[in-house]
């Protein structure tokens, strides 16, 4: 085996923590010895053991002169939930460790390959460090930013319909393409979704069908206009609901009891026209309830208003094979006034997904700005 196939057994571990972790980032461990792995780790919650000590203990040794570690991004050099990890590669006397990504985090980047490199331990780094990259893009956006990494999913027809132009959109997609729906869900600190889509299609907004845990439910709706008992708020998780709304309605009577039911009510930035700010919105979604990730699934105006503000990271559309004509357009209330003025995405990969195409899209970051 060579150092790039290692880092991608590291790389695979480390998605076991997706969805457990945040918002720290998603790391595996691989041991080498004469050759062969002798231990494997991966971070499996937030406050539990790192992957290096996981891949430490699994190995079951005291010393390890001659071995390799293995991991994706550069061992933590200060001790929070945990001891720092760098330390304690040195104290194992490991001969070599190969780094795939420096961590982004100023508290760490680049620290911890100095502790292990004056600890007399070679480092190589830069291994598959694009895929690295991409493994912990939420966590990379979020430490440089203090925004979360926003994701938009929709499920649309050939002609790029979400729905008919009567609202019917149950379901556009094949059974496929909605587990793979799931799967993304898993991955992220909250899916978030407009008032309308709520009184129309009356989502769950969990995680269903797969392994994985229900993210955080983030409902825009400024002026507090949908009823408690309508999905999800009827829900008897309402602890994992959050509603964005004006400071006007903030206070209001009918807050104080959505609040009372559970549900967290955080006030946002709105415009004149009295829709919420998005950018302000994911900051205070950001600072005020920890969130690092979002997935965005709806609806039309939503999308729109995402796309307008220049925050969507990545797209990922589920093509189905059909044409609705007259119907709701995915991002029908956009108007960029010209060709030239189009928002850019570059595509990274399209699949098969039963019946469906998944095409994903990445931000073009000359082609846009916030």
């Amino acid at each position: 085996m060579n150092d790039e196939q290692i880092m991608l057994e590291a790389l695979k571990l480390s998605l076991r923590g997706s969805g457990y972790v945040n918002p720290n980032p998603r790391v595996g461990a691989v041991i080498v010895s004469d050759g062969e792995i002798i231990g494997r780790g991966w971070h499996r919650e937030f406050g539990a053991p790192h992957a290096e000590v996981e891949a430490i203990n699994n190995a079951g040794r005291d010393s390890f002169e001659g071995a390799t570690l293995f991991t994706n991004l550069e061992p933590c050099s200060f001790e929070g939930k945990t001891p720092p990890c760098a330390s304690l590669i040195a104290e194992k006397k490991f001969s070599k460790v190969v780094i795939g990504m420096i961590d982004p985090n100023p508290e760490v980047s680049g620290k911890g390959v100095e502790i292990l490199e004056e600890s007399g331990i070679e480092v190589v780094q830069g291994v598959l460090e694009d895929e690295c990259q991409w493994v912990n893009r939420f966590f990379v956006k979020f430490i440089s930013t203090g925004l979360p990494y926003v994701m938009v999913k929709a499920a649309q027809s050939l002609d790029g319909c979400i729905a008919t132009a009567r609202g019917e959109s149950k379901w556009i997609s094949g059974e496929e393409s909605r587990n793979r729906t799931q799967a993304m869900r898993a991955e992220v600190d909250a899916v978030l979704v407009g008032k309308h889509t709520v009184s129309i299609d009356r989502p769950g907004l969990t995680v269903r069908d797969v392994k994985g845990r229900s993210p955080k439910r983030i409902i825009f709706d400024s002026n507090l206009s949908l009823p408690l008992g309508i999905s999800p708020l009827e829900e008897s998780d309402r602890s994992n609901t959050i509603i964005c709304c004006n400071k006007v309605s903030h206070n209001s009577r009918k807050a104080e009891t959505l609040g009372v039911a559970g549900i967290t009510v955080l006030p946002v930035p709105c415009n004149e026209n009295g829709k919420i700010e998005i950018s302000s919105a994911l900051l205070e979604l950001s600072e005020k309830c920890g969130i690092t990730s979002i997935m965005v699934e709806g609806g039309a105006e939503i999308f729109s208003s995402f796309a307008e503000a220049g925050v969507i990271d990545e797209l990922h559309l589920f093509i189905a094979p059909i044409v609705m004509g007259k119907g709701q357009s995915t991002f029908g209330q956009l108007d960029t006034g010209s060709l030239k003025s189009a928002l850019k995405y570059d595509i990274k990969s399209f699949t098969r997904s039963g019946d469906d195409i998944h095409l994903v899209m990445i931000r073009n970051e000359t082609g846009q700005e916030e």
